[in-house]
């Protein structure tokens, strides 16, 4: 392909997202002989180059997908960087001699990596938790940018095409519905519901002096525990905890990666462990 890219280098968008979709945007797409030759050198020898020139002539795929789900209102780069998870897993486990393309296998695999993600990070409160439920959220989530509510029939004919009970039909499209609700009613409104804003009825304990001061001792006393605990990691543990967790600009796992040389994965496995030590010493 004539590149000199490195993986390491596009794995992640980073901060400068437009200069990321330029970059891979000029990347050759390949033709159906290179690609089958590529394919054919991975599946065969396990040649890691092979597969490298296949991730890289995909990345520009991954950013079209990415594009399709921004009503979502996360990030572009992180839905670009989960999706290229998905592009890697998909590249490992393409087998040439089923005669498709490659794009037509890893969309499955970019587009799941994105529906997690979505799914983890849409609202503080998971909307969708069952594989029905999942199922469910970006079949209606798209119908609904064009439809208001569902008639029963229009209900009766999602659930059958989707397999799927009626009502697991009209809980989802509840839950898609829902608003917030304001704590406290409009400084205008003098409705006869007002009265039921929860500020009337709820009652608001952050005046208590007694609450105040023990939250006050509760959080130096954590903050204490937290920092004793993770000065007890080493300075490559540290780092990461911090980078990941405390950092105002939290860094990715791919960005830690390419710090360290070493793989994504390596980078989760250190968090892990160094997440568990510092919960362990917190309870002492």
């Amino acid at each position: 392909m004539g590149t000199s890219l490195q993986p390491v280098d596009l794995m992640s968008p980073g901060r400068n997202l437009e200069g990321y979709i330029q970059t891979v945007s000029a990347i050759p797409v390949l033709t159906v002989e290179q690609e089958r030759e590529l394919a054919e050198r991975l599946f065969y020898q396990e040649d890691l180059e092979a597969a490298r020139q296949l991730v890289m002539a995909h990345l520009r795929f991954v950013v079209h997908i990415a594009k399709s789900y921004s009503g979502y209102g996360l990030s572009q780069a992180d839905l670009i960087q989960e999706g290229n998870v998905g592009l890697m897993k998909a590249v490992k486990r393409f087998d040439p001699r089923v005669g498709v393309r490659l794009v037509s296998f890893a969309v499955h695999w970019i587009k799941a990596e994105m529906h997690e993600f979505i799914l983890r990070n849409w609202r503080i409160v998971k909307v969708a938790t069952t594989k029905a439920q999942r199922k469910m959220f970006f079949n209606l989530r798209s119908a609904k940018k064009t439809l208001g509510w569902f008639t029963n029939d229009e209900v009766h004919a999602v659930a059958e095409d989707l397999g799927v009970e009626p009502k697991v039909v009209r809980e989802m499209e509840r839950r898609l519905s829902a608003q917030d609700a304001a704590f406290d009613a409009g400084v205008d409104d003098d409705s006869d519901e007002a009265y039921k804003a929860p500020a009337y009825y709820l009652e608001d304990q952050r005046a208590d002096p007694a609450r105040l001061l023990e939250d006050a001792q509760w959080g130096q006393q954590s903050n204490d525990k937290l920092q004793s605990a993770i000065e007890t990691l080493d300075d490559r543990s540290r780092n990461i905890l911090v980078q990941r967790w405390l950092s105002e600009e939290k860094a990715t796992l791919h960005e830690l990666a390419a710090e360290y040389q070493v793989s994504a994965e390596r980078i989760r496995q250190l968090e892990k462990s160094a997440m568990k030590k510092v919960k362990a010493l917190m309870v002492i």
